[in-house]
C-alpha cells in the first residue's frame, strides 16, 4: 500500500513534484461616502502591466499565508497595527494556469477596514487606489473572480452575523451601520424598519451610555452604540430580496 508521497519504498523525493509558488492576495473592501470601495493596485511589470488587480505577494518559505496576508495588508495601507482588523481566509485558487509565469497556488483573503487611510502602492506596482466597487471591474489574473467571492462572502455574513460593526468605528450611529448594509447589498433600507430589527437582535449592538454625535440631517444628535458580544445573529437581518423566503 502507498503512503502518498509517490514512493512505494517509504522514501520522499523533493525533487519528484515540479515545484510552484503560493501568494496570498488581498480583497480589502471599505464604505467611502457611503460606497463600497476596494483597495486595488495598478501592476507596475508583466504580466498584466497597467492593469488594475488586488493587492498581495508571494508567501516567503519560512512564513505562514495568515502572516504574509497581514504583511501585505501592512504595506499597503500604510497602517502599522493591523491585527484588530477583520481578516478572513476567502478559499484557495489554484487552478494550473491561473498565473502565465509559473504555476501559483493563491490563498485569498478578505479583510474589511472601518476607516480606510490612503493606499501604498507596493514595489511591484505603479500605483494603489480605493476604486468604487463594481461587478464588472476587469482585473488581471482570476482576481475578478476573488473579488466577487469575497462580496458574495462578505454580503452574506451581514445577515447572520455582526460582521457590518467591522466596518465601523469603534462607536456608530445606527444611521452608520445602515450604509454599511446598504453599500454591501447594494440596495436603500427602510430606515425605522432597520432601527426596529437591529435593536431587536439579542447582542448585536450595546448603547453607549451618554454619548451622541451629530449628524448632518436636522433633529438631536445620533445615540451612539459599539459592536455587541453576540457571535450570530438571532433572527438574521436578511437582506430585503430574501426577505419572506423560507428558511
Amino acid at each position: 500500500m502507498g503512503n502518498g508521497n509517490g514512493n512505494g519504498n517509504g522514501g520522499y523525493d523533493k525533487y519528484a513534484y515540479e515545484p510552484f509558488a503560493v501568494t496570498v492576495d488581498l480583497a480589502v473592501l471599505t464604505v467611502r461616502s457611503g460606497a463600497l470601495h476596494v483597495l486595488l493596485v495598478e501592476r507596475g511589470q508583466e504580466p498584466y502591466a497597467g492593469q488594475w488587480a488586488l493587492p498581495g505577494g508571494f508567501v516567503a518559505p519560512r512564513e505562514s499565508a495568515e502572516n504574509a496576508a497581514r504583511r501585505e495588508l501592512a504595506e499597503e495601507t500604510g497602517l502599522t497595527e493591523v491585527s484588530g482588523l477583520h481578516l478572513e481566509q476567502l478559499r484557495t485558487y489554484s487552478e494550473p494556469d491561473r498565473d502565465p509565469r509559473m504555476r501559483v497556488v493563491s490563498v485569498a483573503f478578505a479583510a474589511l477596514l472601518p476607516d480606510a487611510p490612503e493606499p501604498h502602492a507596493g514595489s511591484d506596482a505603479a500605483r494603489a487606489a480605493w476604486l468604487p466597487y463594481e461587478p464588472a471591474l476587469t482585473l488581471a489574473f482570476d482576481h475578478g473572480r476573488i473579488l466577487a467571492d469575497a462580496h458574495e462572502r462578505v454580503g452574506a455574513k451581514l445577515e447572520y452575523t455582526g460582521l457590518a460593526t467591522a466596518f465601523c468605528p469603534p462607536e456608530f450611529t445606527l444611521g452608520e451601520l445602515r450604509h454599511v448594509y446598504e453599500a454591501v447589498w447594494g440596495t436603500a433600507l427602510d430606515r425605522p424598519n432597520f432601527r426596529r430589527k437591529v435593536l431587536a437582535t439579542p447582542g448585536f449592538v450595546e448603547p453607549v451610555t451618554g454619548a451622541a454625535r451629530l449628524t448632518r440631517g436636522r433633529g438631536k444628535p445620533a445615540a451612539l452604540y459599539r459592536a455587541g458580544p453576540a457571535a450570530a445573529l438571532h433572527p438574521p437581518l436578511l437582506r430585503p430580496s430574501r426577505e419572506g423566503r423560507p428558511a
